[in-house]
């Protein structure tokens, strides 16, 4: 089996007795899948299409576990028992065709690595606010003492942990691409934030698939479990009344009281998961600013409340948590000019929210591979505080055709140096350069964080 770009080995695991796992992609999640199959004594083959990292090429090696890279070889994948498969292959890929019609399981690391552990699960899902509510619930839980692992979307692998360690309680952030392969994982808290447009493309663009995917958080939870929403998302409603989850609710709200969950009156946020024992906030001491921040610290508290912090332990985390690095993230203040890095905004709706939270006009670096994106959304706030756009990707058509009513200037760039050099000349003292690109970073970047890094990395050159 040694052929270019594929390292093999004849070393299988002491056990080899439970059949022949095959994974398909070899990232975070991938490695870490192929580390618990062979601890669990299966036989272990890796395929990744793309081109393997040096990381996870030296962690495979390690482990003696046999893969491929640049190509899916079909005789040595449709001879498995089960396939594990990165969140990131669409099930239209022919390989994953293939092995449907022959009838052989594909699920996500997510679901496998479940089977192994007995750890309380708290899944967050929704278009917006994952990360950020995964790791402020992650935060919250490790400085209440609890014995915490993060995973899913974020952080390490949720399967290598459970291969190596083990925790009592996971925060797993999960995408609607991980729902898809997961059907008989259970949720203990599902949290689901919200539904806006986002991957269309991957769901025949119809909102109906993606918010049904999205939906899949609560599937097979019982009367036991808990379900955590957003009663101000129409979206997530409609959604919920398809789907009558059987978890107990706790909504949470910006704009109506709730007898249990969490709603805001005046500038207090009051979270109660039984009327009597309340947690009361002011809104001015949470550490995460603007109102999309209010929904996430509301749906992380409850999930506190839920597990019977004290309310002295949540408040002074949800007063000192630091977000996470391209999320709004303040660069550089230079000539009196704001640099903002929201990289993170991979579709309309976090950029609406990032504009949202602009106090000030802003020069707007937006652009990069389009999912399907309803510019419509931003129409309003582009024409309130928007003085320039500043294309970034390779195809800026759409963002031209969309905004070119509404600002005096959209400039075509092609790299981070010439859209911040850009943005820099058109921006004043006292105004905002905001990269919040409302796309996917695949046309001129390995990802978002590559992005971000090459706009931080920008701004310190001006």
């Amino acid at each position: 089996m040694s052929t270019n770009n594929t390292t093999s080995s004849n070393t299988k695991s002491a056990m080899t007795g439970h059949g022949r796992v095959v994974i398909l992609g070899a990232g975070e999640s991938g490695v870490g899948a192929a580390k618990l199959a062979q601890a669990k004594g299966f036989e272990v083959f890796v395929s990744d299409f793309g081109v393997i990292t040096d990381k996870y090429r030296s962690a495979l090696e390690k482990l003696s576990i046999p893969f491929e890279s640049e190509k899916h070889t079909e005789e040595l994948i449709l001879n498995a028992s089960e396939v594990i498969k990165s969140p990131g292959i669409p099930p239209t890929a022919p390989i994953i065709v293939k092995l449907v019609e022959k009838g052989i399981p594909v699920i996500s690391e997510i679901e496998f690595a479940k089977r192994y552990t007995s750890a309380k699960t708290i899944c967050i899902t929704g278009s917006n606010g994952k990360s950020t509510t995964s790791l402020l619930t992650y935060h919250i839980l490790k400085n209440a003492g609890l014995n915490v692992g993060l995973a899913g979307n974020i952080g390490q692998s949720f399967a290598a942990q459970v291969a190596t360690g083990d925790y009592e309680y996971y925060v797993l952030e999960i995408s609607s691409f991980m729902l898809d392969d997961m059907f008989e994982f259970k949720a203990d808290i599902a949290v689901l934030l919200n539904i806006t447009p986002d991957h269309l493309d991957r769901y025949g663009y119809k909102m109906e698939n993606y918010a049904a995917s999205k939906m899949r958080i609560v599937q097979n939870q019982t009367a036991e479990d808990v379900f955590i929403y957003c009663a101000d998302d129409e979206e997530s409603l409609k959604a919920i009344a398809i789907a009558k989850p059987l978890a107990k609710t706790y909504p949470f709200s910006i704009v109506k009281k709730v007898e249990t969950g969490a709603y805001l009156e005046e500038s207090t946020i009051h979270i109660l998961t039984e009327p009597n024992n309340q947690l009361t906030m002011s809104i001015s001491d949470l550490a995460l600013q603007g109102k999309h921040n209010i929904y996430n610290s509301m749906a992380s508290g409850i999930v506190s409340k839920v597990l019977e912090l004290r309310n002295e332990s949540i408040r002074e985390s949800m007063g000192n948590f630091k977000n996470i690095e391209h999320r709004l993230e303040h660069v550089a203040k230079i000539s009196g000019i704001d640099f903002i890095n929201d990289s993170k905004a991979t579709n309309v709706n976090s950029t609406w929210y990032a504009l949202e939270s602009m106090t000030s006009d802003v020069v707007l670096i937006m652009g990069g591979v389009d999912k399907g994106n309803d510019y419509t959304m931003l129409k309003d706030l582009v024409k309130s505080k928007v003085k320039a756009i500043v294309c970034l990707g390779k195809d800026n058509k759409r963002i031209h055709d969309a905004f070119e009513d509404d600002v005096e200037v959209i400039v075509n760039t092609f790299s981070a140096d010439e859209a911040a050099q850009i943005a820099f000349h058109l921006a004043k003292r006292g105004d905002a350069v905001l990269l919040s690109p409302a796309c996917a970073s695949f046309d001129l970047f390995k990802n978002y964080e590559d992005r971000g890094n090459q706009f931080k990395a920008a701004v310190r050159e001006l």
